[in-house]
């Protein structure tokens, strides 16, 4: 073979492992390792971020929802704060089968076409959605059921990878039979994101981003990236948003 020739099939390799997969597929394939991911920032960025905004949510006797439930890395705890109900969302049905290995008495559902067909109009206590926002690609249309769902007085916790993150060139991607597979994603600017559901009558109550900074420079380090390191340094990598929704004027 050929020095060019070796090289396009190189190139084609390359482009075959960063071409964006479809959520459903590229988590159906995800769900195999997902739950065995030591030091992976985004997961260890998410994890403090959504403990914090959960800590100043009562779940006490509530009806949840988590919306991108993938295999309930969050669902411990939520069960500690005693919920009435707890439900779960995914496209994926590889991740939901991962979750009912570990909560085998849990209801889940398949998320499909942004609808919640299962749940009544005012349903719902509190949503959780964590990870999952920039996997939407009709965001206003997912917002106008998670709004339909909601309870007035209701609150709505997000998470998710920051969008100027992926405009800087970032991407969700995972190893799998050696190659690297990259989810597609949708961007949505977090002010675009308040706006559409402060329209349908959310109050934001906090909003949180967290930026690379030198504390994380030793998860780089231990997988040889610190270019990619410096390349994000002081770049905007997560967010969080809490909001209620308001009662309905009388």
């Amino acid at each position: 073979m050929s020095l060019l020739s070796r090289l396009k099939e190189r190139l084609s390799i390359i482009e075959v492992q960063i071409k964006d997969t479809d959520p459903v597929k590229a988590y159906d394939l995800w769900s195999q390792s997902y739950d065995v991911q030591p030091d992976n920032l985004m997961l260890d960025l998410d994890n403090k971020l959504f403990s914090g905004l959960l800590n100043n949510v009562r779940l006490e006797n509530k009806v949840v929802v988590d919306i991108g439930c993938g295999t309930g890395r969050n669902w411990n705890k939520i069960l500690l704060k005693n919920p009435q109900i707890l439900s779960g969302y995914d496209v994926s049905i590889g991740m939901l089968n991962r979750l009912k290995d570990k909560f085998p008495d849990a209801t889940v559902y398949v998320l499909q076409d942004n609808k919640l067909p299962e749940l009544k109009n005012d349903h719902c206590d509190i949503i959780i959605s964590t990870l999952t926002i920039a996997h939407i690609e009709q965001i206003y249309e997912a917002f106008s059921e998670w709004h339909r769902v909601l309870k007035p007085g209701g609150e709505l916790i997000i998470t998710d990878y920051h969008p100027v993150a992926f405009i800087n060139g970032g991407n969700r991607t995972f190893s799998y039979n050696g190659q690297t597979i990259a989810i597609k994603n949708y961007i949505h600017k977090t002010d675009e994101v308040i706006e559409i559901l402060q329209g349908f009558g959310f109050e934001l109550i906090s909003f949180i981003e967290k930026r690379i900074d030198n504390s994380m420079r030793h998860y780089y380090e231990e997988k040889k990236a610190l270019h990619v390191f410096e390349k994000f340094k002081n770049i905007p990598i997560i967010y969080g948003v809490h909001l209620k929704k308001k009662n309905a004027i009388k």
